[in-house]
């Protein structure tokens, strides 16, 4: 996946001079903490700009090369630091799509390598994605291994406003999915034509015992959940994984929705003010009729993330610690 997330990168690069690259250790030959870039600044060396530890200003200077017409891109080299540009980008870039008296188009989009499970500690293992929920004019997506990053990444230049592209730090040695096979036994599609939302299935009913909605990082957590579930319990779920988190995007998904006798929203995050909460709380609005029991969300627990592997596996979210809400879910009906 970080083999094509550098191509998309690339291609954007390529396809207009206009387009900058921004972050720190960007250049070849480190090309980037995760190597995303590499080789990168050496075939667009006025576009890939290596820059000072400093997340504010760099995310500043793109939002002033977007508002001068340019596409900007800027590489948080991990999540947690992308609160150190919170000002730089609610209070700047997303407002200044609308605050000068007609729309402005702020083409930034800014990478936050995110999530643990690899034994990052406490400051580098977050998933941070709720403190940038229902911010005017802002829009978060999220690295899918169901989608080219080349049409996620032209799906945000598009929309003229600034976006957050989370990036699971687990995702970017794995293989995408294609040709619509998870494995042996699981399979995908998506449920709209432009790709945004994946379905995984195994049992291509009607009817599913439950509908798991997750990010692109938990998706093989879920896929063990899910065989489990079938093999063991004889549990039917279905998996989503939508690549634009807020504003979410309910048409695609209702249709499965309505059928399914549990939805479970599965994330990273600690619980609070979450975009599984507001999830949830949408579709309870949209789906309150016909409803047989809550929308389960699924959590990390209230802790820092240690980086000792067997003690961060106790705080983030588990195959089995989704095998077993959902199971409780079904069974307290």
């Amino acid at each position: 996946m970080v083999e094509n997330l550098n191509r998309a990168l690339g291609g954007l690069l390529d396809a207009d001079p206009n387009t900058y690259l921004l972050g720190e250790d960007l250049a070849d030959p480190y090309g980037g903490a995760f190597k995303a870039t590499k080789g990168l600044s050496s075939r667009y060396p006025g576009q890939v700009l290596s820059t000072p530890i400093s997340e504010s200003a760099v995310v500043g200077v793109a939002g002033g090369l977007a508002l001068a017409g340019n596409k900007a891109i800027v590489e948080v080299m991990f999540s947690d630091f992308v609160t150190l540009a919170f000002d730089q980008i609610v209070n700047f870039a997303s407002k200044s799509v609308t605050m000068y008296g007609q729309w402005v188009p702020i083409r930034l989009i800014v990478r936050c390598p995110t999530g643990g499970r690899r034994g990052y500690g406490p400051t580098h293992s977050q998933s941070l994605q709720k403190h940038f929920m229902g911010v005017p004019g802002l829009s978060l997506y999220e690295l899918s291994p169901f989608r080219d990053s080349l049409a996620t990444f032209h799906e945000m230049i598009a929309s003229g406003g600034p976006c957050l592209f989370f990036e699971d730090k687990v995702l970017y040695t794995s293989r995408m999915y294609l040709n619509g096979v998870v494995d042996d036994l699981f399979s995908f599609d998506h449920l709209d034509a432009r790709g945004t939302v994946a379905r995984v299935w195994a049992d291509d009913g009607d009817d599913p015992d439950c509908v798991l909605i997750c990010p692109g990082g938990l998706v093989h957590r879920a896929v063990s959940a899910a065989r489990s579930m079938l093999i063991e319990d004889e549990l039917t779920c279905q998996i989503l994984v939508p690549a634009k988190l807020y504003p979410f995007d309910f048409e695609p998904v209702l249709p499965l929705l309505r059928q399914s006798r549990l939805i479970c929203v599965v994330e990273d995050s600690t619980a609070g003010g979450t975009w599984g909460a507001d999830l949830a709380h949408a579709i309870h609005g949209l789906l309150w009729g016909r409803l047989g029991r809550p929308v389960r969300l699924v959590h990390a627990r209230d802790s820092v993330i240690p980086a000792a592997a067997h003690l961060e596996r106790s705080v983030l979210v588990q195959d089995s610690t989704i095998r077993r809400a959902v199971k409780e879910s079904l069974a307290n009906a």
